[in-house]
């Protein structure tokens, strides 16, 4: 058998692979009949998601702790799950203030991979094991390997490799019983079925992929204390749209008058979570960044130890 004729029937077991006859005429259907139908195949996506919320916790709750500890999260894949990948490690920074360095995507092929195919990237482990070595991958870094077929060689010798380093790693995949998670600490296997155009991954394979990773990053931040409640206090203000969310971030949280919120921004430098300390705490810019340290980032308790004074 060629090499051709073996990964053809490796495509041919693989769900999201599959043929619909029943969809063989779509291009026959009305536009407003082929968006409907298009619509109820994305409404499968949530469900098939749910079906693996408790992988996806115990994936988090592990993410956090060695995050806590001064790890990294990184994300690797091909094509569009490498995009996913780029996509979710780029909105953290001005999310949730993290350093860049933090959460990291890595896109079989490199940067440019982003909005070009790179030839022969996706079925490179060598490649992925290079990326790798060059974030220097250690015990407390979390490598998800993202692939929807399973089988992608890149993200499969991503985290074979980030294991042999000690680092955590999770597969995340779109096919059941796939080498991607057998070979992960955290296996997730979100099963879409089918596509609406056969093969075509970038759709509720996509989605489900950027589903669960607003998932596992939003609920990590959440539990390393870059949120209260539901407010993004340790967000960047980096253009006059943010600088007004940060103010109505504030405005929110105490309650207090713009004279005051401005007051507090100013004593902080800024700092969105700084500044509802020192309006809920009574304390002054310095002594508000001294309890946020001491408290790791996290608010409430900072905002206990600054009540109890």
């Amino acid at each position: 058998m060629t090499a051709y004729a073996e990964l053809r029937a490796q495509l041919d077991t693989l769900t999201t692979e599959a043929f619909r006859p029943e969809l063989a005429d779509i291009d026959r259907l009305s536009t407003l009949d082929l968006a409907r139908t298009m619509n109820a195949e994305d409404a499968t996506v949530p469900a098939a998601v749910a079906a693996q919320l408790p992988r996806i916790a115990d994936a988090i709750d592990a993410i956090a702790a060695r995050m806590a500890r001064g790890g990294r999260l990184v994300h690797a894949g091909a094509g569009t799950a490498g995009r996913m990948g780029v996509l979710d490690a780029s909105e953290c920074p001005p999310t949730f203030n993290t350093d860049p360095a933090d959460v990291v995507g890595l896109i079989a092929g490199g940067p440019s991979a982003m909005v070009r195919a790179v030839e022969g990237a996706e079925d490179s482990t060598e490649l992925a094991r290079e990326d790798l070595t060059a974030l220097a991958i250690g015990p407390y870094d979390t490598v998800i390997g993202i692939s929807a077929s399973g089988r992608t060689p890149y993200a499969v010798g991503a985290v074979t490799f980030a294991r042999s380093r000690g680092a955590l790693t999770v597969g995340l995949a779109c096919n059941a019983g796939s080498a991607l998670a057998a070979a992960a600490d955290h296996g997730i296997e979100v099963v879409v079925g089918p596509e609406l155009l056969t093969g075509s991954t970038r759709l509720k394979a996509g989605t489900a992929q950027k589903l669960v990773l607003n998932l596992i990053s939003t609920i990590t931040m959440i539990r390393l204390g870059k949120t209260y409640g539901n407010l993004m206090v340790d967000m960047r203000s980096t253009n006059d749209k943010l600088r007004a969310r940060a103010r109505r971030i504030v405005a929110l949280a105490t309650g207090a008058p713009d004279e005051e919120i401005e007051a507090a921004l100013t004593a902080t430098g800024g700092e969105v979570k700084n500044a509802i300390l020192v309006v809920l705490g009574g304390v002054d810019g310095p002594e508000a960044a001294r309890l946020l340290a001491a408290s790791q980032g996290h608010l409430r308790p900072a905002l206990a130890d600054a009540r109890t004074r």
